[in-house]
């Protein structure tokens, strides 16, 4: 049966954790596997992307693999082909698909037609590789997963979603605080408030987001002004543990959603973040691609 990894919850806890451990190997290790030896993997880049395209084609690259990047124009999906036929066609040259774009739509036709995996590089609803890179980062700097506490101050958005989906499965507790207008939805396990004192009380992890994400640019004024209040700075990580760290999913805009001081300084673990994507995304492309019952 062919595996796909849409919103991450797919993934039961014991082989997210197996995962998990694949990628530390692997960091320690990056060209100890051949997974990919001899085929080619497709990604669909209908978004910008400078840390998503990196990773994946670095890593597929360590793994022995060929990716093939294309854009929007690059398919005749930006002509009228439909989604269906498009995952029929690379379903037949490629050993599997990633995709970055808009609506999840998009993704959920494909993984519905296509005989190899398809998995989400970026959609509207969920960032589920970034979270991936966020567990292993957590893990790296505490050791374990169960028991900690991230807050998440911004934006409800897909990055924080799939934090708090991910998250539930190995036992970290998200909080979530956002203006009214910007709350969290589509993730019951988070702890929701609008307070970001209240939400980083106790926190091993606070992270923020852009306040103005891709699409988002006629109500850019609009969504800086409601969201200054949550900005991360040392003041509002001084009220999380003591040994809590600032992650963000980058790119940043320093002096908005995160001050300069906390994105380069030595209370952050976001560039171990940006780096754990190549290594994390091998071994989830190693899964995925794992013949059934193996």
């Amino acid at each position: 049966m062919t595996r796909h990894l849409l919103t991450g919850t797919e993934l039961q806890r014991d082989e997210l954790l197996a995962l998990l451990d694949r990628a530390d190997a692997l960091k320690a290790a990056p060209l100890s596997s051949r997974a990919l030896e001899g085929r080619s993997v497709a990604l669909i880049f209908e978004k910008p992307s400078t840390r998503t395209r990196l990773s994946f084609e670095a890593g597929i690259f360590e793994l022995g693999g060929q990716p093939v990047v294309l854009r929007s124009g690059d398919l005749q999906l930006s002509r009228g082909e439909s989604a269906p036929d498009t995952a029929r066609i690379l379903s037949r040259h490629m050993a599997a698909i990633g995709v970055r774009t808009g609506p999840d739509a998009l993704l959920e036709e494909l993984a519905s037609t296509a005989t190899v995996p398809v998995f989400n590089m970026l959609t509207a609803g969920h960032h589920p590789c970034q979270a991936l890179a966020d567990l292993m980062t957590l893990r790296e700097t505490f050791g374990r997963l169960e028991g900690l506490r991230l807050a998440y101050v911004g934006d409800g958005n897909n990055v924080a979603r799939s934090l708090a989906l991910l998250g539930e499965i190995v036992g970290v507790e998200v909080a979530v605080a956002s203006p009214l207008h910007y709350t969290l939805t589509g993730a019951p396990g988070a702890r929701l408030t609008t307070d970001p004192a209240e939400a980083v009380a106790g926190a091993h992890a606070v992270y923020a987001d852009v306040w103005v994400s891709m699409g988002d640019e006629a109500t850019a004024d609009e969504r800086r002004a409601a969201l200054e209040p949550y900005r991360l700075d040392d003041a509002l990580l001084d009220r999380a543990a003591s040994d809590a760290i600032a992650l963000h999913c980058l790119p940043a805009h320093p002096g908005e959603e995160i001050t300069a001081e906390l994105l380069y300084g030595p209370r952050q673990r976001i560039w171990d973040q940006a780096e754990n994507r190549r290594h994390v995304q091998k071994a989830l492309l190693e899964l995925l691609l794992r013949p059934a019952g193996s």
